[in-house]
């Protein structure tokens, strides 16, 4: 977080915020209601319970962040919860807090992140490994090749694009549960790049959240800009960067937590030379299943990350 912290006043003798103040202690009144009843609610939930003085749900959103960080605890002490998008797979069995066994083994369907990370319990696992999977297409492709139970044991989530907190959450109690290596598998582009730091490094966004969603172990797998080289993809499965793919791999050259990260800034400057971005779908042009069947397995075996 940086120092230069700026305050936002909203006053209650002003017309013109009169609506904010009004969405403010409806908010604040739901939480009190819901920590005092020790039960639990979605943002959705609230926006639901008075759309009209609300507008719209990114207001609800807004204003618990606006809480949550006004009050310098994390969201979920609120007993505000944000709906999951994010599903995992593999080795992983637990408890939710109201005692529901979630077993995640079944090999062709995904279960969804919890909704409440706090209250999972009784967490069992052989895993050896988490691989955190940036699309969707990508994870069921991996589902389909029931790719946690061939190679070793493993789990996989994915938080489809932009991770929510669920997904983030869920990660961070696998990895201070576990102790094991986790593993980012994302596109060779700018924005792959970006997502994967969001769950080693956070969010602006999220930044006065930051030590309970981060985890600063995750290595790079894949897709590597020097893997392109490596194994010859295909000239036609490789997409020319964009002006908006080139300012973006310059601010994330220029973040401050990056300089510690040599071998991550020594590929960011091999992709802003070769002027190229790769999804990991390009894999498929040297053949089918080379994903699931050599490249994973070659690179978890032999060490292939950074």
């Amino acid at each position: 977080m940086s120092s230069e912290h700026s305050v936002t006043t909203v006053r209650s003798d002003r017309p013109s915020s009169a609506t904010k103040f009004a969405q403010m202690l409806k908010i604040l009144s739901a939480i009190y209601r819901l920590v005092q009843s020790s039960s639990y609610a979605t943002k959705r939930d609230i926006y639901y319970s008075d759309t009209q003085l609300f507008g719209s749900q990114r207001a609800v959103d807004s204003i618990v962040d606006d809480i949550s960080c006004m009050l310098k605890i994390p969201r979920r002490s609120l007993h505000v919860l944000a709906t999951s998008k994010g599903l995992i797979s593999g080795d992983l069995c637990y408890l939710e807090e109201d005692g529901t066994r979630i077993d995640c083994r079944s090999g062709s369907a995904a279960v969804s992140v919890s909704s409440n990370i706090g209250g999972i319990r009784n967490i069992v696992s052989s895993a050896k490994f988490v691989m955190i999977v940036e699309k969707d297409a990508t994870f069921q492709r991996l589902l389909d090749a029931d790719f946690c139970t061939k190679l070793s044991p493993c789990i996989a989530i994915t938080g489809k694009g932009v991770p929510d907190v669920n997904s983030r959450l869920m990660v961070k109690k696998l990895w201070d549960t576990l102790h094991i290596p986790i593993f980012a598998l994302v596109d060779a582009d700018p924005h792959g790049i970006e997502i994967m730091c969001i769950y080693k490094y956070g969010s602006v966004a999220m930044s006065f959240e930051a030590h309970s969603l981060t985890v600063p172990s995750v290595m790079w797998l894949g897709l590597l800009p020097s893997d392109l080289q490596r194994l010859r993809v295909p000239k036609e499965s490789l997409i020319p960067l964009t002006k908006r793919d080139e300012s973006k791999l310059d601010s994330l050259l220029n973040r401050p937590y990056l300089t510690g990260q040599p071998d991550w800034q020594k590929e960011m400057e091999l992709m802003r030379q070769s002027k190229v971005k790769a999804e990991l779908q390009s894999l498929a042009a040297i053949s089918p299943d080379f994903l699931t069947s050599i490249y994973l397995p070659n690179k978890l075996r032999y060490g292939g990350w950074v």
